[in-house]
């Protein structure tokens, strides 16, 4: 039996990019899921990929009611929560993040509710269930190696970095909280993957020429958003079971280059 049959895990913008490449391992693994996005559309055709073992509904990840109706939806529909995956966020360059002497307060605000409020409002609304269940379960939250690892020449994008950075201290934070409770917490950190989010860099000759030598590992290249899969299986499953409160890095070799 797989370590995973069984599970019922939200996943949090788990219908495009590294959500949904997770969300079809996860299901292939046994397990049933709730994915959310923005977008409706992005949810009907993940839906019809992932098929009979999912569920989904569009909210913006950064407002309270996302997280709660996401849990709600996994207990009514599977009967409980085992497990919650926060990979929604992304960037906000263009609300005006970037350099900090050129960082709008539009900017600011934006990308740190993308991807620091949601990932709290989330997590929150998982570990009351949790806890109202009484048997544990298991968080994993998606942060970039650019929270303690930065790249200024092309990715010098300060509030980012600064929600990133956040991810990691708040998971490590609730994780020795709420350890006596077998609420394990742990954190994934990536370094440049082709999704939907990065498609500047991905199309910038410069960037991609840069990556070689920062991303060294297998013949140097950008990240593809199975990379990480065998990862988020693994902290998410009972196979992890003694591993709270760490942070892996998803890399390619970027945090040693």
């Amino acid at each position: 039996m797989n370590s995973l049959q069984g599970q019922n895990i939200v996943i949090m913008g788990g219908t495009t990019g590294l959500g949904l490449s997770a969300a079809k391992k996860i299901i292939a693994a046994g397990a049933n899921v709730v994915v959310t996005s923005r977008t409706q559309a992005n949810v009907e055709a993940a839906l019809a990929e992932l098929g009979p073992q999912a569920r989904g509904f569009a909210a913006d990840a950064s407002t309270a009611t996302a997280g709660e109706k996401a849990v709600e939806l996994a207990v009514r529909e599977f009967g409980a929560l085992h497990a919650l995956y926060h990979v929604a966020g992304g960037s906000g360059r263009s609300k005006g993040d970037g350099l900090l002497h050129e960082l709008t307060d539009e900017g600011l605000d934006y990308t740190l509710d993308l991807n620091l409020k949601s990932v709290v409002l989330s997590n929150r609304a998982a570990v009351r269930q949790f806890l109202k269940q009484g048997r544990g379960g298991v968080i994993l939250n998606m942060a970039s190696v650019l929270g303690w690892s930065p790249s200024p020449q092309y990715f010098g994008s300060h509030a980012y970095a600064a929600a990133k950075a956040g991810i990691i201290g708040f998971s490590k934070s609730i994780a020795a909280c709420y350890a006596p409770q077998n609420i394990r917490v742990n954190v994934i950190a990536p370094a440049l993957v082709e999704t939907p989010m990065s498609k500047r860099a991905a199309g910038n000759d410069a960037i991609m020429t840069f990556i070689k030598t920062k991303q060294p590992l297998d013949g140097g290249r950008i990240g593809q958003p199975e990379d990480c899969d065998a990862a988020a299986l693994l902290l998410l499953s009972p196979d992890s079971k003694f591993i709270t409160g760490q942070v892996l890095a998803v890399d390619g070799g970027w945090t040693v280059s």
